[in-house]
């Protein structure tokens, strides 16, 4: 092999789980500090890993059949020596393969099978019983193994540009408390409704005096607006959703973040701001923001008192309303404790 490895990993999707990423590129980078780094992503996650420090370039995912050939010609041309296929789907495997690189390693946890295994140079498994009980930037890390990489840190880390920093500190007042609240995620099930994080926004606001900065993602406008219309108190709410590398920014110019399990939750986390996460029946331990200092709310599990018998799937954590189990109470008294121990 050269001497400067060149490495691809393979993540798709979604927000938080390429952010995670993070602890994984960091070793590679103490491991191997000349190495070349790149991602393979969808197009719309590509942005956020320009704030990886660790990261030296990032492809995203062919959108459409055309754009396949010069995909894998490019793919080719980049002569990577090391493929890491987190996804191990059938079409990252042949990516890996395709690649040309010498050492290609295929990742699977529990009783996931294994995707087109003989396109890989080497596995790493995650057995199901420690899978679910560690964060899934662990499950990540044992892509290392194969590629004779060392644990040495399992620190995540975006680096907003602090031009944009400062500019969303002139936006939010560079004095006293923020509370940024982001309430939306990728299931609709697992939203907590907008009456209640209008009585929190409120709450914070008269009983903390502290400024809430309301913010939603491009499919959030109509839950922002439910949420702006039910606030007894003025809040500064964004028109328009925020970029990705925007996003973090913000984050990190306040001094919490109230959101769902979701991407923005790993983003706030990533780039140093403590979170308040409200969680449904998922697995609170798996997807955990990485750090210290952050709440996380979840019902007690198993549920034992549903609040939606006729509508939620049992044993489909994206089809259920168990997050509609967390009261005002809990999330306020959460967002008050979080923020005082950021004074």
């Amino acid at each position: 092999m050269p001497q400067t490895p060149r490495i691809l990993v393979i993540r798709r999707r979604y927000l938080g789980d390429v952010v995670l990423l993070g602890s994984l590129f960091r070793n590679l980078r103490i491991h191997w500090p000349e190495a070349r780094v790149a991602a393979l992503v969808e197009a719309s996650y590509a942005t956020i890993l320009s704030l990886n420090p660790d990261v030296d370039s990032v492809m995203a995912l062919p959108a459409g059949a055309l754009e396949w050939p010069r995909f894998v010609r490019r793919l080719r041309a980049a002569a990577f020596t090391h493929v890491l296929d987190i996804d191990n789907t059938e079409k990252t495997a042949l990516i890996s393969r395709l690649s040309g690189a010498p050492l290609r390693v295929g990742l699977h946890h529990g009783a996931h099978p294994l995707k087109l295994g003989a396109l890989y140079t080497h596995v790493a498994h995650d057995p199901a019983e420690q899978h679910e009980a560690q964060p899934i930037s662990e499950y990540y890390l044992k892509a290392l193994g194969p590629a004779g990489v060392p644990v040495a840190t399992r620190e995540i880390r975006l680096v907003p540009r602090e031009s944009d920093v400062a500019d969303w500190r002139r936006y939010v007042g560079a004095r006293g408390r923020t509370l940024l609240v982001h309430p939306g995620t990728r299931s609709p099930w697992r939203i907590w409704p907008a009456d209640r994080f209008a009585a929190v926004c409120d709450l914070v606001q008269d009983e903390l005096g502290c400024q809430v900065v309301l913010a939603g993602g491009p499919g959030d406008r109509r839950l922002v607006a439910q949420i702006r219309g039910l606030l007894k108190t003025h809040v500064l709410a964004l028109d328009d959703p925020p970029s990705l590398p925007r996003l973090a920014a913000l984050a990190r110019a306040c001094s919490a973040l109230l959101c769902h399990d979701s991407g923005p939750m790993h983003v706030a986390a990533a780039v140093g701001t403590p979170v308040v996460a409200l969680c449904g029946s998922q697995n609170p331990v798996l997807f955990r923001p990485a750090g210290q200092g952050h709440a996380v709310l979840a019902p007690p599990m198993p549920c034992t008192s549903c609040v939606a018998p006729d509508a939620c799937a049992p044993g489909d954590s994206y089809r259920n309303y168990c997050v509609r189990g967390l009261t005002v109470g809990q999330v306020y008294d959460a967002v008050r404790a979080v923020l005082a121990r950021g004074t």
